[in-house]
């Protein structure tokens, strides 16, 4: 089973489970395929979140977008799919093993023209863009310590409007905790500071999987 919010108890879970359509089979292969890596599924975003993102990107009318974290894919394949078929999906990772998953099932779900791969430094990949509105929505899933640089070169890439979605916002509810003062702790507080006090979007934290923050970009007046 994909990872499911530490904000629910198991008969919450459930109840929410049985409330919302299953994943369909390919993205329930893919989920299963992800959680018989052991330890390193955790990295994979919860069903939840994935139909969330994939309604956002289908009430959004996105038809640009970019994630920074791929991972096995199933993120990816929700965005995909809710752009539909003119939708292009620019995917950023460093890992040729997780990502050749992904690859599999985007080809079997249909998925895989829309969506093009680049394996290297995020940070480099972003910095090659021209800086000009390129995205109406993006998704940011990768190391933690680099989300404000990321952050920064995606919200000078997007168009007026557009959404950027970032993971793992709530750190498993260490956030909230003064006394936690770990690595990853430090770096999300001061990330989700760094939002707070940008003036460029409106965003907020929904207690979506692991905190899922949704901004938005100020529309063209």
């Amino acid at each position: 089973m994909a990872p499911r919010s530490f904000l629910l108890d198991d008969a919450m879970s459930s109840y929410l489970d049985a409330h919302r359509p299953p994943p369909d089979p390919v993205a329930a292969r893919l989920i299963a395929e992800t959680a018989a890596l052991g330890g390193a599924a955790g990295m994979q975003i919860g069903v939840d979140q994935g139909m969330f993102m994939q309604l956002l990107a289908s009430l959004s009318g996105a038809r640009r977008a970019v994630e920074v974290g791929t991972f096995t894919g199933y993120s990816a394949l929700c965005v995909a799919r809710g752009m539909g078929p003119d939708g292009r999906l620019l995917c950023c990772d460093v890992s040729e093993e997780w990502t050749s998953v992904a690859r599999r099932y985007w080809a079997e779900a249909g998925v895989a023209a829309r969506i093009e791969l680049r394996l290297g430094a995020a940070g480099d990949t972003l910095a090659a863009l021209p800086v000009e509105p390129l995205w109406d929505l993006a998704f940011i899933d990768a190391d933690k310590p680099g989300y404000p640089d990321y952050w920064e070169k995606i919200v000078v890439r997007m168009r007026p409007g557009g959404l950027i979605l970032v993971d793992n916002v709530l750190w498993g509810g260490s956030v909230a905790d003064p006394d936690a003062t770990d690595s990853g702790t430090a770096a999300m507080k001061s990330f989700n500071d760094l939002v707070a006090a940008d003036d460029r979007v409106e965003a907020m934290i929904m207690p979506i999987g692991d905190g899922l923050t949704v901004a938005r970009t100020h529309p063209a007046p």
